[in-house]
């Protein structure tokens, strides 16, 4: 899709949870979220790798069982990358030095960072995503980074009073300003500029809008099943 350059979908899972305990492998469909996530990936032919990059080794297994059950041609290829325990620990290292290392130690031009706790992202989100990296970041240099968001139109207050809104001229939510909410869909840019960045995005990211559905993020039991209902709806 982008001419001569790589694209790598990065999943990256550890195997502490302090909100919610083993988060990244609850029973999820007829899987779990980490092999549900990978199997999503496995849908987007844009895509050349997708590497699950984790201390644990239980879920580099999980990854390395759906790697068996591919074809040696198949596109993408999964590919494992095994983390030292301070890069995952939260304490040793920071986010951002995990973002370094975890750049600096794949293949790939183009990352796609692709959290697992968004299970109801599609496939056909993902495509569209890099579609639009295409277009707004190596076509149109405008923007630095692709990231996921959901709209956001609510009546927020503060100690002073209405932040968004003026309670003498009420207006209905859908006039609300457009503000929107980084959510973990995904996050795409260079690879080098990632570990540059030692961020998942740049200053100047463009904003993909994902719909409310696909948006929901897991933090908590209460979030988990949310996804759940969803899913099976």
């Amino acid at each position: 899709m982008i001419a001569d350059q790589t694209i790598t979908a990065v999943i990256p899972v550890r195997a502490g949870s302090r909100r919610l305990p083993n988060k990244n492998i609850l029973p999820f469909g007829d899987s779990n979220l980490l092999v549900h996530k990978i199997r999503q990936l496995k849908q987007v032919s844009a895509l050349d790798y997708i590497v699950v990059s984790s201390d644990s080794d239980l879920m580099l297994d999980m990854a390395a069982n759906e790697q068996r059950h591919s074809s040696d041609l198949q596109v993408p290829q999964i590919k494992l990358h095994k983390r030292a325990p301070e890069y995952c620990d939260e304490k040793t290292k920071t986010f951002n030095e995990v973002v370094e290392h975890v750049a600096l130690s794949i293949p790939g031009d183009i990352i796609m960072w692709a959290p697992c706790v968004c299970p109801l992202t599609t496939p056909v989100s993902y495509q569209h995503a890099l579609e639009a990296y295409k277009e707004k970041v190596v076509q149109t240099p405008t923007y630095d980074s692709v990231i996921s968001s959901k709209a956001f139109k609510e009546y927020l207050f503060n100690e002073r009073g209405p932040l968004n809104w003026d309670p003498s001229h009420h207006i209905p939510s859908q006039q609300l300003p457009n503000w929107q909410i980084i959510v973990n869909g995904f996050y795409i840019a260079p690879r080098l500029k990632m570990a540059e960045w030692k961020f998942v995005y740049g200053k100047h990211p463009y904003l993909y809008t994902l719909t409310k559905k696909e948006a929901v993020d897991i933090d908590d039991a209460d979030d988990f099943e949310i996804a759940k209902a969803l899913l099976n709806r």
